[in-house]
C-alpha cells in the first residue's frame, strides 16, 4: 500500500497540535512592555514544545523517505507516534498553568518519553516491513541518539520532584541535542542518489 495518505495525515496532524498551542498564546492585559512579562514562560514552553514536534515532523519526513509502501502495522504505529504527539499541547498547558509543579513537569517527560518510544516503534515496523538491509535499517543500526533521549526524559521525570528546574534543563538540553539534525537518513539516501 502506498505511503502518500500517511504521511499527507501525519502533516496535517502535526499541524493541528501547532494550531492547538498557538491558540494557548493569549494576548497580555495590558498595553506596555510590562504587560509581557507574565508571557514569557508560557511563550517559552511554547517555544519548546513547537521545537519538539517540529523535530518529530523533521525526522518522521526523513523516515518516511526511506519507505516505499507500508502496511497496516506501520498505520497503527504511525497513529500510536501522532497520539502521543497530539498530547503535547495539553500537557504544556498544564505546566504553564502550574508554575512548573512536579506533577506537570513530570507527565510533560512522560510524554516526551512516550513520543520517543513511539518513534522508535514505528521504526523497527518500518525495518521489519523494508528489511534488514533496507535503507533505514543501515541508517539507524544503532540509535544512541534515540536511546540516550529516553533516558534523559526518565532523569527529566525524576527531577520534577526534586527539581524542577533540573527536569526543564533535561528537557531543553534534549531538544538542544535534536536539533542538530541526524544526517545518518540522508547520508545513506545521498550514496545511493536517492535524496
Amino acid at each position: 500500500m502506498g505511503k502518500g495518505r500517511l504521511e499527507a495525515f501525519s502533516d496535517g496532524v502535526i499541524a493541528i497540535i501547532i494550531t492547538i498551542m498557538v491558540l494557548e498564546l493569549h494576548s497580555p492585559h495590558g498595553f506596555d512592555l510590562a504587560a509581557l512579562r507574565s508571557l514569557i514562560p508560557v511563550f517559552l514552553a511554547y517555544v519548546l514544545s513547537f521545537m519538539y514536534v517540529g523535530i518529530y515532523w523533521n525526522n518522521h519526513h526523513h523516515l518516511f523517505h526511506t519507505a516505499k509502501s507500508v502496511n497496516g502495522a506501520v498505520l497503527w504505529a504511525n497513529l500510536h507516534l501522532l497520539f502521543w504527539l497530539s498530547l503535547l499541547p495539553a500537557v504544556t498547558r498544564w505546566v504553564d498553568e502550574s508554575e512548573m509543579a512536579a506533577w506537570p513537569l513530570a507527565s510533560y517527560g512522560f510524554v516526551l518519553a512516550m513520543c520517543a518510544i513511539a518513534y522508535f516503534i514505528l521504526t523497527q515496523i518500518l525495518i521489519r516491513l523494508h528489511g534488514q538491509e533496507s535503507t533505514l535499517a543501515r541508517a539507524v543500526r544503532c540509535d544512541v541518539k534515540g536511546k540516550v533521549s529516553v533516558g534523559i526524559y526518565i532523569a527529566g521525570i525524576v527531577l520534577a520532584f526534586v527539581w524542577p528546574l533540573g527536569s526543564v534543563l533535561c528537557y531543553i538540553g534534549a531538544a538542544a541535542w535534536w536539533l542538530v539534525p541526524d544526517r545518518r537518513i540522508e547520508k545513506i539516501l545521498s550514496e545511493h542518489g536517492a535524496l
